[in-house]
């Protein structure tokens, strides 16, 4: 098992920027475009910055699903096809990206988290303003398992930036509005943060104190974005995603090729 030893400032920053990323994350995904650059600064290789984040990670989405359940925002019944391709597809993600190598992942998570950052300036989220969700039929169950199953490998693979998809995705493949839309996708980003640690906590990529850490503040992070998310729905989400993602995007383009 590796253990990282971090001085206690850089210790309080990456708990400081898992707070934001909780807020965040509950709010519109994309938590890990700020925590895993954070982690990866701090130190830590590729393949432990990605298992710390997914233990860190799994404490927010958890408390963001339970907060968007009790308001009945998320339906598990309605969506078990997409809970069991998105755990699928993460614990296959997870065996994959454990293969690739530490050059590699550190040429490519950079890129992904630029990608999903531009993306997700000009993505829509949903106009729809029905407060039901759509009718079950064979065919939005084909669509959960396709979406389940890619979104969960993606973010067994990277991680950041997975919210942002399933958010933008369930625009595209639903009818339903913004609120039942966050419900779902943070819910599954339970589900894949949860299965892809399992597995990485299996293949000793897992920094416990580092993520039991931090998973609290983003516990905190996340009860906070998810009750504003609830409360000033569009109003907040859009604005408040944005403006990180720009910031985050910027300082990554400047230090990947400047």
């Amino acid at each position: 098992m590796f253990e990282l030893a971090i001085d206690p400032s850089t210790w309080a920053i990456l708990c400081a920027v898992a707070l934001a990323a909780g807020f965040i994350d509950a709010i519109a995904g994309g938590g890990g475009m700020l925590t895993v650059p954070a982690l990866l600064t701090a130190g830590l290789p590729p393949h432990l910055t990605l298992g710390t984040n997914k233990l860190a990670a799994s404490f927010g989405s958890l408390t963001a699903s339970v907060t968007y359940y009790r308001r009945r925002l998320f339906d598990p019944k309605f969506w078990a096809a997409s809970i069991f391709a998105t755990a699928i597809g993460a614990a296959i993600g997870t065996i994959v990206v454990d293969s690739l190598s530490i050059e590699f992942l550190n040429k490519v998570i950079p890129l992904v988290i630029i990608a999903v950052a531009v993306y997700s300036l000009f993505g829509k989220l949903s106009p729809e303003q029905s407060d039901s969700l759509p009718t079950l039929s064979v065919t939005v169950k084909i669509k959960q398992w396709l979406q389940g199953l890619s979104l969960g490998f993606f973010d067994g693979v990277a991680g950041p930036g997975t919210g942002t998809f399933w958010t933008a995705s369930n625009s595209m493949l639903y009818k339903m509005n913004l609120l039942f839309n966050c419900g779902l996708a943070r819910s599954m980003n339970f589900v894949s943060n949860f299965i892809s640690l399992i597995t990485f906590v299996a293949l000793g990529h897992v920094n416990f104190i580092l993520g039991v850490t931090m998973g609290i503040f983003l516990m905190v992070g996340a009860w906070l974005g998810a009750h504003s998310a609830i409360r000033f729905g569009s109003k907040v989400i859009r604005p408040v995603f944005n403006t990180v993602v720009i910031i985050l995007a910027l300082k990554l383009i400047y230090e990947a090729y400047l």
